[in-house]
């Protein structure tokens, strides 16, 4: 007995370029052909908040993975994956995502992307579920939130989390600079 998703898969896959062929001939999704290439324009990495983030925690001395699959056979990736610590930052764009601030529904095409939002909805909890069942800690934000702010807390949960994983190896872990004597010679020694 074969699963009917992995035999179409296959199809798709076997199928090649006729595939996209075939998905460029059926009615688009997009109101006018001014609006597809605005959307397509779209960025789906690398967005103005998520570069902000991006750099913040870069200046707290963190680094990580940009754009990455935090499970690997599991088609979602997260903004920025802490391999180590086992932490997912997601930064949700406010339209694409629902903010429940700042989200107003299109008046073009309204029922297409009512469902294209609640869909986006489910599938990001579906991946928080996937994610913390699988032992990660997954951190979401806003667009529209401080960047700094975001920073902050992404590496006190990082801290959190490697104290936590140090310990329980019997490690000492150490915030900040570690105070150790110097392996070289004082001058006036």
């Amino acid at each position: 007995m074969s699963d009917p998703t992995i035999q179409q898969a296959k199809t798709e896959v076997a199928a090649g370029p006729a595939r996209s062929l075939r998905a460029t001939s059926l009615k688009s999704w997009a109101s006018s052909p001014a609006v597809r290439r605005v959307m397509q324009g779209n960025r789906s990495r690398d967005t103005k908040p998520e570069i902000a983030v991006r750099c913040a925690v870069h200046g707290m001395g963190m680094r990580y993975r940009v754009s990455a699959r935090p499970l690997p056979g599991v088609r979602r990736t997260a903004d920025l994956v802490f391999r180590r610590a086992k932490v997912a930052v997601f930064i949700d764009g406010c339209f694409w995502h629902g903010c429940p601030k700042h989200h107003a529904p299109p008046k073009t095409n309204a029922g297409y992307w009512a469902s294209k939002i609640d869909g986006n909805r489910v599938r990001d909890r579906h991946t928080t579920a996937l994610l913390k069942a699988a032992g990660w800690t997954v951190l979401r934000f806003w667009s529209h939130e401080d960047p700094l702010w975001v920073a902050g807390r992404i590496v006190d949960v990082i801290r959190r989390r490697n104290a936590l994983c140090c310990r329980s190896i019997g490690r000492k872990y150490f915030i900040g600079k570690i105070d150790q004597p110097s392996r070289h010679r004082s001058l006036s020694g």
